[in-house]
């Protein structure tokens, strides 16, 4: 028997052992029960709190093994089908030539017990919001590694033996080292956990115990005395000073140690579908990304990042979303030369070196001016009514973030490169967009009030795969090179 009969063999269910990681997860759900249970407890009704807990054990245990029992899947001749649900039934069927792709994740415990989470990847998300109709939760890594194959198997007419995409000796396209990891987790050091480390700190930590900011703090750290202690005691500013650094101290291993986790064992390689991708130290996950889905490569970089000559690669794909940008990383800490043997992998070719830029109209930043006027007024006013510190304020907010545009518009640019648009922006989070003309669906060309006054217009791509919170677009272009951009471009498309 091959094993597509094996596979086609009638209906199937989760992994037994899937009784265990079930009713984990649903104990994880209900958070708000055990603060219930808690305060139970603090208030002298233990036996009242612990008759809720082992209530909500039995309530969850019950519902695990009643969705085990319901849950079936079938692999037919064209397509997989998958009954859900308790009261209320779904049967859905999800064509192979629908399929783009099949993901299969493991987490700690389902590693352990050699059971994995497989997602058919449509491109087209749930039918529902909130719910996961393409989704097995449970089931054995070899049925995982079946299905995947007959799933390619099917799409492309060939055999599954020939489908399978297990590792080879083949050296991989990219992956990362130990000490790649930690640089990259000093990267992603965040001005925004920062903030709030510090907020933090201002808001619980007299009531904890806990102010690196304030002399009290590090007087009771420095207890025993020493040079350190007597520093912090003559310069007032020592204690500010100091916990700054503590809290920079902390993003970074934060940033490390999140970094770390998630990108544990990054391996690139190439198959025969595409780009198949490896990562986890926890939660292990293996996806391939098609490559005739790719729609657009985003090189991702900061200032200090794009010094050390590094950048985030990552690839907009119609093979599920897997940030708020719907964007796959590729590579989260690359080399020039490193990206574009990726994007060379993806059938691309490499980035010009030096590009041509082609810069965007200075009204980018005298826009903002105009639009800031009412706090740069208002500013001016409360000077002359003796508020000195509000109209500082007012006038200097608007000013410090003119400047931060002024910035951001010296890197802004696009470039057409033969059957692609290269688009760079930002100056804190700079991108560089690498956007194939045939992928291109829409070209919305926007007009404001101020933009009208200044004459010039945005483009914004539309793109397959792509969310409003991410979107391409080009900014402050002169109306009529807008124009004539947008049409040459639709003219480029096959």
């Amino acid at each position: 028997m091959t094993d597509g009969e094996i596979a086609v063999a009638g209906p199937e269910r989760l992994h037994p052992l899937f009784l265990l990681t079930g009713i984990g997860r649903g104990l994880r759900g209900l958070t708000g029960a055990y603060a219930l249970v808690a305060y139970l407890a603090v208030s002298g009704k233990l036996w009242l709190g612990l008759t809720i807990a082992a209530g909500l054990l039995a309530f969850s245990i019950i519902s695990v093994i009643i969705y085990w029992r319901r849950f079936e899947f079938r692999v037919g001749q064209d397509d997989i089908r998958i009954d859900s649900g308790v009261f209320s039934r779904t049967h859905r069927s999800i064509p192979f030539d629908r399929i783009q792709d099949v993901d299969i994740t493991q987490g700690p415990i389902a590693r352990v017990l050699g059971l994995a989470r497989v997602t058919f990847e449509t491109g087209a998300g749930s039918v529902q919001p909130g719910k996961e109709d393409g989704v097995i939760h449970a089931i054995s890594v070899q049925r995982a590694g079946e299905l995947r194959n007959l799933v390619r198997a099917r799409r492309s007419g060939a055999a599954p033996a020939a489908a399978a995409i297990e590792a080879s000796d083949e050296a991989p396209i990219y992956s990362m080292t130990f000490p790649r990891l930690l640089l990259a987790g000093t990267f992603n050091f965040s001005l925004a956990l920062f903030a709030g480390l510090f907020g933090l700190t201002q808001t619980v930590g007299n009531v904890a115990g806990f102010d690196p900011f304030e002399r009290s703090f590090w007087e009771r750290v420095l207890s025993a005395g020493g040079p350190a202690r007597e520093y912090v005691l003559l310069h007032p500013a020592a204690a500010a000073v100091a916990g700054a650094l503590l809290l920079v101290l902390a993003g970074l291993l934060t940033g490390a140690t999140r970094t770390v986790t998630r990108e544990w064992g990054f391996r690139l390689d190439r198959t025969g579908v595409g780009l198949r991708r490896r990562r986890g130290l926890f939660t292990r996950t293996d996806v391939t990304l098609p490559t005739k889905r790719a729609q657009a490569a985003i090189l991702a970089s900061g200032p200090v990042r794009e010094g050390f000559g590094f950048s985030e690669l990552k690839l907009q794909n119609l093979a599920g979303d897997e940030d708020k940008s719907g964007n796959h990383v590729l590579a989260p800490l690359a080399t020039g030369d490193e990206a574009n043997r990726i994007l060379s992998a993806l059938g691309w070719r490499e980035l010009p070196d030096p590009v041509e830029w082609k810069r965007v109209s200075r009204s980018f930043v005298w826009s903002f001016l105009l639009g800031a006027a009412p706090f740069l007024i208002a500013g001016a006013a409360a000077q002359v009514v003796f508020l000195p510190l509000l109209g500082f304020i007012w006038l200097a907010v608007p000013f410090a973030l003119w400047f931060a545009r002024q910035l951001e518009w010296r890197r802004i640019g696009y470039a057409l490169d033969g059957d692609r648009l290269l688009i760079r922006s930002g100056w804190w989070r700079r991108r560089t967009t690498v956007l194939p003309l045939s992928k291109i669906q829409s070209i919305d060309l926007r007009e404001s009030f101020v933009t009208r006054w200044f004459g010039t217009a945005s483009l914004q791509f539309g793109v397959a795969g792509g969310t409003a919170l991410a979107p391409h677009s080009i900014p402050a272009i002169p109306r009529e090179g807008a124009r004539q951009l947008r049409d040459r471009l639709l003219g480029s498309q096959p």
